[in-house]
């Protein structure tokens, strides 16, 4: 380097620093930062300075197609042993003519947050003239000009505070209570039957299977084990064996081998429809193969822009991210809505047919009970697990949920979330199990109307399908939201005043609870000629066609109110509802013919039996996933469904465990 060019550039590092002390950047971190750039300079300089400079974010291809983001490397920069300092991580968050996007920098972990916003506004970081953090070139971008709104540094070591501690602690009590019972139970049952010998007699070999059965059978025998008198012979041990029962029984209901009793079956449990199973498993695939699309989307792809262009006017990706905004939603509050009148009919039945407040406040205990166990289990693991792990160079949505979760967790405990804006809610995809249980609460008065009267039912229904229609269409007029996505990415205002309210999404539940009064009372068959069959197929998968394909008929969002997006809005939930309503009804009456045979097939039967859980566990190992990757990812067809199936084979795995481990032991053992 010519020795004037040297003196040059050593002036303007010395203005440079000079003028960012003066704007106060500690002078350790102005001290440390000058030593990196200085080594720079040299015609070999130190392997710090090289390891530096190299994970500091590049410019790449294909800025057109939405690369943009330039994440540079956090591992090489976390691996700098500089003179005195250290490398540090961080993100530099710029807007260039109306695009936003972030650079990854290396600096000494002298500097804080602010320090380095500083360093960036006063162009500290300058190699020969040439920026380390350059605009993108104006034959890119029109506008060259930079504008800085966010700097943050990643530590590389967890941040732990007391709440994610006492959210360990939970998880981990949760968890170790059924394993430790479970190991117990294993231990009396193999001390019982080391107990048995040929020699004794038939009495007490029976008493002996029959203590045994506390162990080994299920919730049925545990409660007789629990109810039923001593004999006469063992009255003198009443107190002790009676308590030893009840502690064997809590064991048993809490143990593995209870649990999992049942749950990897190929037959439905209960009398419940078996074409629901086949429903409710294909809607769930439906979501996570859409969440897997959508949370890597926001912030993660390197080609955005070409995967919107391919997905958003092709109605082949409506399995995927495109089209209508997670029908597969509906499909569950439908289900949730037969299943809710179903299950409360056949307790009036129980109870002498009579519908009393005590028997109301158990059908919404019960419900309460069975999915808060593994609800708040979710919420604890969400904010101990994304505190103790290394943050990484996509850990927005993880950091955004710890923050959430430490402030709204108690609206979870509540089942209130979904009233909150978007912003604020712990784990968002928890809404459901909220709006799910407000709608639940509605089912003893629908079922009361029907008891008193149901020309009143009718009325009462059609007034709150109407008002949930109408709403639902006002608030997308009046907000122009959109009934498209991915375009719904760009309109934060669709989820915060239409897609997880009350009052916009009634409607499928409702009718799933008039066909769950229908379904359960009914005394004859709906369908009974051959051309009734062939109407309902027809006009049941033309209403399912046409949703869908008005969904990209509507995709552009237009300036003013629009009329036809608002009425979509408004009735293509509900419409989409009462197809899946035939569908079911033609399967039950057996006129479902090879689609019967494929929702009720025993394959989703025990995928079914864990559907709670993987619904709940799905989002967490997908945020996990994209925020532990170090560089963008690349859309692909193939790439994507590479994913969800990984995805998916984690969601199943985890979610049989978090099966047999929460959800079910706590369900047992609060009916003991």
């Amino acid at each position: 380097m010519p020795r004037l060019a040297w003196s040059a550039v050593t002036l303007m590092y010395l203005f440079v620093f000079h003028d960012a002390c003066a704007w106060n950047v500690s002078q350790k971190c102005t001290g440390d930062t000058k030593a990196f750039l200085t080594e720079l300079q040299k015609e070999t300089p130190r392997k710090y300075a090289v390891l530096m400079y190299d994970a500091f974010g590049k410019i790449g291809s294909d800025v057109e197609g939405g690369n943009v983001n330039r994440p540079g490397s956090q591992r090489e920069c976390l691996s700098v042993e500089g003179p005195e300092f250290r490398g540090q991580y961080c993100q530099v968050f710029l807007k260039q003519d109306r695009v936003e996007y972030f650079v990854g920098v290396c600096v000494p972990d002298s500097c804080t947050e602010s320090d380095v916003q500083t360093l960036v506004v006063y162009e500290a970081f300058e190699q020969k003239h040439i920026s380390l953090l350059p605009s993108v070139p104006s034959i890119l971008m029109s506008d060259s000009t930079l504008g800085i709104f966010m700097t943050q540094c990643l530590s590389d070591s967890p941040n732990v505070d007391l709440s994610a501690i006492v959210c360990l602690f939970v998880c981990c009590a949760l968890l170790a209570l059924p394993l430790i019972a479970s190991i117990y139970v294993a231990l009396i049952k193999r001390k019982r039957m080391r107990e048995v010998r040929p020699a004794v007699g038939f009495a007490q070999a029976s008493n002996t299977n029959q203590y045994g059965a506390v162990l080994t059978n299920g919730s049925a025998n545990q409660s007789k084990a629990c109810s039923d008198a001593p004999d006469a012979s063992q009255k003198r041990n009443q107190n002790a064996e009676n308590d030893q029962q009840a502690v064997l029984s809590c064991l048993q209901a809490l143990s593995v081998q209870n649990s999992s009793q049942g749950v990897l079956a190929m037959e439905s449990s209960g009398s419940s429809y078996s074409s629901l199973n086949g429903i409710r498993i294909l809607s769930l695939l439906w979501i996570i193969s859409g969440h897997t699309m959508q949370l890597s989307a926001w912030s993660n792809l390197d080609n955005d822009k070409r995967w919107k262009d391919m997905v958003e006017k092709n109605p082949l990706y409506v399995l995927a991210f495109s089209g209508p905004v997670y029908l597969a939603v509906d499909s569950f509050l439908l289900l949730g809505g037969l299943l809710s009148a179903k299950s409360l009919l056949n307790s009036i039945q129980r109870s002498d047919d009579t519908l009393s407040f005590s028997l109301v406040a158990h059908f919404l205990f019960k419900r309460f009970k069975r999915i808060q166990p593994l609800h708040l289990f979710i919420v604890c693991l969400t904010i101990g697990l994304f505190s103790v792990v290394q943050r990484g160079v996509f850990w927005f949505i993880a950091e955004d949920e710890v923050f959430s979760c430490k402030k709204y967790w108690w609206s979870n405990l509540l089942l209130i979330n979904n009233l909150f804006t978007i912003t604020d809610i712990c784990a968002p995809w928890t809404w459901y199990l909220s709006i799910d249980f407000q709608f639940y609460a509605t089912t003893p008065f629908l079922i009361f109307l029907y008891r008193i009267n149901k020309s009143v039912l009718v009325v009462v229904s059609s007034v709150l399908l109407m008002l949930s229609s109408v709403t639902g269409a006002l608030i997308t007029g009046f907000l122009q939201l959109p009934v498209h996505q991915p375009t719904t990415l760009a309109y934060e205002s669709y989820f915060q005043y239409y897609y997880n309210k009350p009052y916009t999404r009634y409607g499928p539940y409702l009718l799933g609870i008039l066909a769950g009064i229908y379904m359960t009372t009914k005394k004859e068959r709906l369908i009974k000629q051959q051309w009734q069959v062939v109407i309902g197929w027809l006009f049941s998968l033309s209403i399912m066609a046409v949703l869908v394909g008005l969904a990209y008929v509507l995709r552009e969002v237009p300036p003013y109110p629009s009329l036809p997006h608002a009425v979509y809005q408004g009735i293509h939930r509900s419409l989409w509802a009462l197809a899946l309503v035939w569908i079911i009804l033609a399967c039950e009456e057996g006129h479902g013919g090879f689609v019967d045979k494929i929702l009720s097939l025993g394959l989703w039967a025990p995928l079914s039996n864990i559907s709670f859980a993987c619904y709940l566990i799905h989002p967490i190992i997908i945020i996990l996933y994209n925020g532990k990757q170090e560089t963008t990812m690349h859309y692909t067809d193939f790439n994507f469904f590479y994913l969800f199936l990984g995805h998916l084979l984690l969601t199943v795995s985890i979610g049989y465990v978090l099966t047999v481990l929460i959800e079910k032991p706590y369900l047992f053992l609060s009916k003991r």
